[in-house]
């Protein structure tokens, strides 16, 4: 597998127009998101963070909700744009990049943690649910942090702070690969 593509070569196109793609589902489930989100704060005084993202299957019910349209279309995208975006690291000072991998190092673990508490929390009421002779209604689990009147969805954050964790652990692992000049591959 060409690690690297030039702008001539028909892979890059197709991962020039996959991340297209991408980047239109991102942003019309996050403009749906906000307009919902709205609508809801003009209605009931308050939001769930996530949860109309959560509930809403798109494109026809029982098929796959808007939260994994976003989750999928960004791992996607941010691969799409380490393939056609290489070229833009190459000339990267050693200082800023070494400023970016503890960003990045930052980014990690604070995703890796969110990540891992939501889940855990998420499993603990579900667990709770059961023990009390019910199973609860998963895609409403909602946790009141850090603001109680303006609750996270569980499954939402999860599934937004795991994609936040694998995008900046794949580029903490990109940026410590050894690095050729642009004029190297270019030859």
């Amino acid at each position: 597998m060409k690690i690297h593509l030039q702008e001539n070569e028909a892979g890059y196109k197709i991962f020039l127009y996959i991340f297209y793609a991408c980047a239109v589902i991102m942003a019309s489930i996050t403009v749906f998101g906000i307009y919902a989100m709205f609508e809801e704060w003009s209605t009931k005084g308050t939001y769930v963070m996530g949860e109309v993202l959560v509930k809403t299957e798109f494109p026809s019910s029982h098929f796959a909700k808007l939260t994994t349209w976003l989750f999928f279309s960004t791992i996607v995208g941010w691969y799409c744009v380490t393939r056609i975006g290489w070229k833009k690291t190459t000339g990267l000072p050693s200082w800023r990049l070494s400023l970016v991998q503890l960003m990045l190092v930052g980014f990690s673990s604070i995703c890796l943690y969110e990540t891992i508490y939501n889940f855990l929390i998420l499993n603990a009421q579900i667990t709770a649910g059961i023990i009390g002779g019910k199973v609860p209604d998963i895609d409403s689990l909602t946790i009141a942090y850090p603001d109680p009147n303006r609750p996270w969805n569980l499954i939402f954050a999860t599934k937004m702070f795991l994609a936040g964790f694998i995008i900046s652990s794949h580029a903490l692992y990109l940026s410590t690969r050894p690095r050729k000049q642009q004029h190297e591959h270019d030859a």
